[in-house]
C-alpha cells in the first residue's frame, strides 16, 4: 500500500489507455462496515450462483492470503465472467481502485456488470489490450497487487504459448515490493508435461518457473483452494468438472460430488 490520490491514478490510467471506461457513482454503504471483506462477500449484489461457489473458491481466505487491502491499487489480469471482479470492485470501491487488463472482447462480461451496478464499480477502470503479447497498457510500477485467477493454462495452451509475456507484463505493472497472486488448476507433477497443453491444468513447478523467469520471488504457496478429490484426469479436462460440466448429464452426480478443480494458490513478490 502507498499513500496516493485516487483521482490522480484515474487520470494517469485514462491518459495511458484512451479506451479506459470508468464507472462512477456516489455511495457504497455496504462495504463501509468494520469487516469490509465479510460484508462484500455477503453482499446482495453478488448472485446466489456466484455465492454457491465460495465453498470452492474461498474468496476471503484467498484475498487475505494475498494481502489485498481496501486502499490498494489492484490489477485483475484477464478477468473472465467477473466472479472475482465483483468482489474486488466492492471491496476497493471507497478507498482503492481496480484496473481490469485483458483483450477488449474479454472485458464485455464485466462491462455489463459495471453497467448494472455503477455504485459498486465506481472505482473500476478498464484497460484493454490489443493482443495477449502486448499487455502493457497499464502504467509501469503503479500497482500494489496484481491478481490472476485460473488463467495461466489459457496462456500456455496451444502451439504458441505466451505465458512468459504475461508474467513479464505483470512484473512491469507492479511497484517494487508489490504482490502477484496466482490461482490455477493444478496438475500433479508426475504427469507428462504434454498434459498441460490440453487439460486446462498446470504443474505448479511450471507456474513458479514462469514467475521466477520474469523476476518474481515466490513468497508462499497455500492449500486454501486445494481439492484432494480431484484427480485431474477427466475426459474433457478441467472443464469436465463444475461449473462447466462439459459432459452434461453423463456422470453428472459424480463430477458434482468431486466439486471444482484442485488449485494452487501462489503468492509472489516483485523485489524492492
Amino acid at each position: 500500500m502507498r499513500d496516493r490520490s485516487l483521482a490522480f491514478l484515474v487520470l494517469l490510467l485514462a491518459a495511458c489507455s484512451p479506451e479506459a471506461d470508468i464507472a462512477t457513482s456516489s455511495d457504497n454503504g455496504e462495504v463501509a462496515e468494520q469487516n469490509r471483506l465479510d460484508a462484500v462477500i455477503a453482499s446482495d449484489l453478488r448472485s446466489a450462483e456466484n455465492k454457491a461457489r465460495d465453498q470452492y473458491r474461498h474468496p476471503k481466505e484467498t484475498l487475505e492470503f494475498f494481502g489485498v487491502e481496501a486502499d490498494d491499487l489492484v490489477v485483475e489480469m484477464w478477468p473472465g465472467g467477473g466472479w472475482y471482479t465483483e468482489i474486488l470492485a466492492l471491496y476497493l470501491a471507497d478507498e482503492g481502485s481496480l484496473a481490469l487488463v485483458a483483450a477488449d472482447d474479454r472485458l464485455d462480461s464485466v462491462r455489463k456488470l459495471a453497467e448494472a451496478h455503477p455504485d459498486a464499480f465506481k472505482s473500476v477502470l478498464f484497460s484493454p489490450v490489443d493482443s495477449p503479447r502486448d499487455a502493457t497498457t497499464f502504467p509501469a510500477g503503479s500497482a500494489d497487487v496484481v491478481l490472476t485467477f485460473r488463467n495461466v493454462h489459457n496462456w500456455e495452451m496451444g502451439d504458441e504459448p505466451y505465458g512468459d509475456d504475461m508474467f513479464a507484463a505483470m512484473f512491469d505493472m507492479l511497484r517494487p515490493g508489490g504482490t502477484l497472486g496466482v490461482v490455477e488448476h493444478r496438475l500433479p507433477e508426475d504427469r507428462p508435461d504434454e498434459d498441460m497443453k490440453t487439460s486446462g491444468y498446470m504443474k505448479q513447478s511450471r507456474v513458479v518457473a514462469l514467475a521466477e523467469a520474469a523476476g518474481f520471488e515466490l513468497v508462499e504457496a497455500s492449500e486454501i483452494n486445494a481439492n484432494p478429490n480431484d484427480t485431474a484426469d477427466h475426459p474433457r479436462g478441467v472443464w469436465t468438472l463444475p461449473p462447466r460440466l462439459r459432459l452434461e448429464d453423463q456422470d453428472r452426480d459424480m463430477y458434482l460430488a468431486i466439486g471444482e478443480s484442485d488449485r494452487m494458490t501462489l503468492k509472489f513478490r516483485k523485489p524492492e
